[in-house]
Parts: structure tokens; sequence; C-alpha cells
């Protein structure tokens, strides 16, 4: 029956009014599990503050804007997603991290990030986002655009496991309809080989799992990459 919605275009629409929703239930789950490695990867933030001081952060699908606890006081944010229907649930979430000063929130999708300015920003985040994007190239691409020379991308997302593994199998019986529920989200993706390829001079990557492992979801990337 979903497919057949989503054959017909009515899945699409109904669902991005109900994910956010979704994803605000979510979301605080996975951030505990996840709690120790956002904060150590995010602790090196300010070390890419521009010459004022300051922290420009530029957020990829910043959704219901988990992420915020974790970056530094002061820190002048751009928030973007396709999605309009988690503003409500961002904006809320901002009002908790009142030590955060929100310059702009865009409705884009990370491949299109045309009304942010070229070298604009200190550093980009994305979490849990480009295993839904239609595009991981164009998206990094964007990514390397609107950074300044020297900047950094964040990332933490989760990726393809061993292929001779039994979570991989398990990966591909999930996928067909894991993206109906996942907003488009793609449990298979190379990720790491589209960073790889992406023009960074530096690129530190590391592997781990989210328990429990037998899930597939639980493989994960996490680090940073230097313009």
């Amino acid at each position: 029956p979903i497919h057949a919605l989503a054959c017909l275009g009515l899945w699409d629409s109904f669902y991005k009014r109900v994910f956010p929703y979704v994803m605000a239930k979510v979301a605080p789950v996975y951030n505990h599990k996840v709690y120790k490695q956002k904060q150590e990867l995010f602790s090196s933030l300010r070390r890419f503050a521009g010459p004022s001081g300051q922290l420009k952060l530029l957020e990829i699908g910043t959704g219901t804007g988990t992420n915020f606890q974790f970056y530094p006081a002061g820190c002048r944010l751009t928030c973007t997603d396709p999605n309009p229907n988690f503003r409500v649930f961002l904006l809320r979430n901002l009002l908790q991290n009142q030590h955060l000063q929100l310059e702009r929130l865009v409705v884009a999708s990370g491949e299109d990030l045309h009304q942010v300015a070229d070298g604009s920003m200190d550093v980009v985040v994305c979490t849990l986002v480009l295993c839904s994007v239609s595009s991981i190239r164009r998206v990094l691409q964007e990514v390397l655009r609107v950074l300044r020379q020297g900047g950094a991308f964040y990332f933490l997302e989760h990726v393809a496991a061993d292929p001779c593994s039994w979570t991989y199998l398990w990966q591909q019986v999930c996928d067909p309809f894991w993206k109906y529920f996942g907003d488009g989200c793609c449990l298979s993706r190379e990720t790491q080989e589209e960073l790889e390829k992406t023009n960074f001079s530096e690129l530190n990557l590391r592997h781990f799992h989210v328990p429990p492992c037998w899930i597939p979801t639980s493989p994960h990337i996490i680090g940073y990459a230097v313009k």
C-alpha cells in the first residue's frame, strides 16, 4: 500500500508532515547513544573560528536541532533543511540553547545552497543527512563552495556495512522499504568513498558502531575534513 501511495505521489507529501514528529521522538534517543562521540567530535569546533573569534556555522539538514547543545557559545548559526515542517521543533530546541545566535533559517536541500555566499562559513556540519540526499557529490561540492579556505566540514553518518557481513545482507533486505520511513534514507551508502574523492586538504575519519550492532544503521563514520 505504501509503495502504491508513493507511485501516486501521495506518500511523500504526507510523510514530510509526519516525519518531524517522528524525529522529535527518535532523535533524543539517538543523541543519548552517541553523546560521547558527538561531544568529542564537536569539541574542536572553536579552532576553526574566524579572525574575529566568532564561529560562523552552517548546518545542513538541521532537522529538530539536536546538535545545538554541542555547539560553542556565541556560535553564529545558519540552519538549512528542505522540509519546512521541522521549523517549529527547531525553534523550540533553539529556545533551550540560548548560547547560540541564529542568523538564518533557510529551506533548502544540501545539493543547492545558493542562498549561502561563497566562502562565508568557518564550519559546515552534516549529521545523518548524506544517507538521504539525492547526490552526496553535489552536497560536498556545495560544502566546499560555502567554506572559507581552512574551514572544516564535520560529519557523522551511518554507512554501508562490510559486504561480507550479515549486517550488509540485512541492509540490502531492509533498503527497499526503509526509505519510505526514513524520508529517503538509504542504508548502504558508501559515504567514505565520496569524502575521499572530494578535494579536501585533510580528512580525519574513523568507524564505529551504534548499539545494538545488529540493526542495519549500526555502522557509522565520524570525523571532519578541512578545505
